[in-house]
């Protein structure tokens, strides 16, 4: 039997395993270290785009300049204890000492604004200062010295609270090599501070950015919670604006009903008529029929998907004895106040729309008094005066904790008050009493402003 061969990409010398292969996969690793170093350069030399200070947004003047007076201090401290460790204890030249603690601490005024680049000035300082120290006296702790340390984790707070996380990552790595290296030349008997640095560097910088990143947070979720709740009145408007013209749409089409039929009927009701007095009223019958039908789209487009149409009339100041009924059976005591025979005679005058505005009102403020002041003892007054009609309703405080569910309301009550006064061009009053109770006054005038009389 004859045995099968072994295919060429299936043996032991398969191009995966050749130097060729292993080759590609090097110069593929290479690659990606060398973009990623590319990546970490520009992070590094790309600074934030602000360069509004730190705590400039804060409220109070003190707050806005602490920023500012804890680097002048640091740097006020820093300067001249380098200068005199350097000369006193690493034997540095104090001309010298004196350039190195300038350089490596008045960056730190610079890092309110633009930390990165007051980074790149104190590293560069920073490690041609370690090779200074290093060479004068290498019994001494190195390659850091304690106020390098110092001032450079200071600087760390401040890139942390302005600079991204690729650009933190950055400076902590070249941290990292920068100590690594230099505390590989650092001979003697002196402490080792590379990773001191390290350690302290990297902690400051998680931590700040941790700090950062909450604060980011929390100030979108307050944004988003002031946008959501601006458009969530802005919704409850519309739908009270919707529901008030669905509730006039009987009122309007009952007068559209009545031209309509007085129209159709003037040539029969008035004799003598000339043709074209008949077909004026012709195209008047017509014009109102056109009306209301556009007015009954209109409704069908106001009307929310799933709510059926309301049959029953549109409630007035006529029901409204059934509704303080109701109200007080629901555990509310109410006193109603009614006008004299002569204003009620008045009111039957009184235009649809301002009769429903007025029943509505006094609806939204009991159901209010229900929700947040249930118990309390209610008083609703109806006046009039020469032009219009006063409704005032004043509670008193609860007597019982408002309900769990319904605690917080949904402020469709004062916006559908507003809503059905700016309506009839009348004004409202409302708000806390100094007992702890509820007021609200409502002025509609008997005809709703641009209405005229018969």
């Amino acid at each position: 039997m004859s045995s099968a061969k072994t295919p060429p990409d299936q043996g032991p010398d398969r191009p995966a395993d050749k130097p060729g292969g292993r080759g590609a996969a090097f110069r593929r690793a290479t690659t990606a270290v060398v973009d990623g170093l590319r990546t970490a350069g520009a992070s590094l030399s790309t600074p934030a785009g602000s360069t509004e200070p730190l705590l400039a947004s804060a409220p109070k003047r003190w707050v806005r300049m602490l920023p500012h007076l804890i680097a002048l201090g640091f740097v006020a401290t820093l300067i001249p204890v380098t200068v005199q460790v350097l000369t006193h204890d690493y034997g540095v030249g104090g001309g010298l000492a004196g350039a190195l603690g300038v350089a490596q601490a008045a960056p730190l005024l610079l890092a309110v604004t633009r930390p990165l680049p007051a980074w790149w000035i104190v590293i560069i300082a920073d490690v041609m200062g370690a090779i200074i120290t290093m060479a004068s006296d290498p019994d001494r702790p190195g390659p850091w010295t304690p106020m390098i340390v110092v001032g450079y984790v200071v600087l760390c707070c401040t890139l942390s609270l302005r600079e991204s996380r690729r650009t933190l990552l950055g400076v902590w790595l070249v941290t990292v090599v920068a100590g690594l290296v230099l505390g590989a030349f650092h001979g003697g008997d002196g402490q080792d501070t590379g990773v001191l640095l390290i350690v302290l560097s990297g902690a400051v910088l998680l931590l700040g950015a941790l700090l950062r990143e909450r604060g980011d947070a929390r100030r979108k979720l307050v944004e988003q919670e002031t946008i959501s709740e601006t458009e969530r009145s802005q919704r409850t408007l519309l739908e009270e604006r919707a529901r008030i013209a669905r509730e006039l749409h009987d009122v309007v089409a009952h007068h559209m009903s009545v031209i309509t039929v007085q129209a159709d009927s003037a040539p029969y009701r008035l004799d003598g008529l000339p043709d074209a007095a008949r077909e004026e009223f012709g195209s008047i019958a017509a014009s109102a029929r056109e009306s209301l039908t556009e007015m009954r789209r209109l409704l069908a487009v106001l009307r929310s998907e799933g709510v059926n149409g309301e049959r029953a009339p549109q409630p007035g100041l006529d029901r409204l004895p059934h509704l303080v009924e109701a109200t007080v059976r629901a555990g509310i005591p109410i006193d109603l106040s009614r006008p004299e025979l002569a204003i009620l005679t008045h009111l039957a005058n009184v235009s649809p729309a301002v009769d429903l505005s007025a029943y509505r009102i006094v609806q939204e403020a009991l159901s209010n008094v229900m929700r947040h002041a249930p118990g309390a003892r209610t008083k609703i007054t109806l006046s009039l005066d020469d032009e219009n009609l006063l409704i005032l309703v004043v509670n008193g405080p609860s007597t019982e904790p408002p309900s769990p569910l319904e605690g917080t309301g949904t402020g469709h009550g004062l916006i559908g008050m507003r809503e059905r006064v700016r309506l009839v061009g009348g004004t409202v009053d409302v708000g806390p009493l100094p007992d702890g109770g509820f007021r609200v006054a409502a002025r509609l005038p008997l005809l709703p402003k641009g209405s005229g009389t018969a």
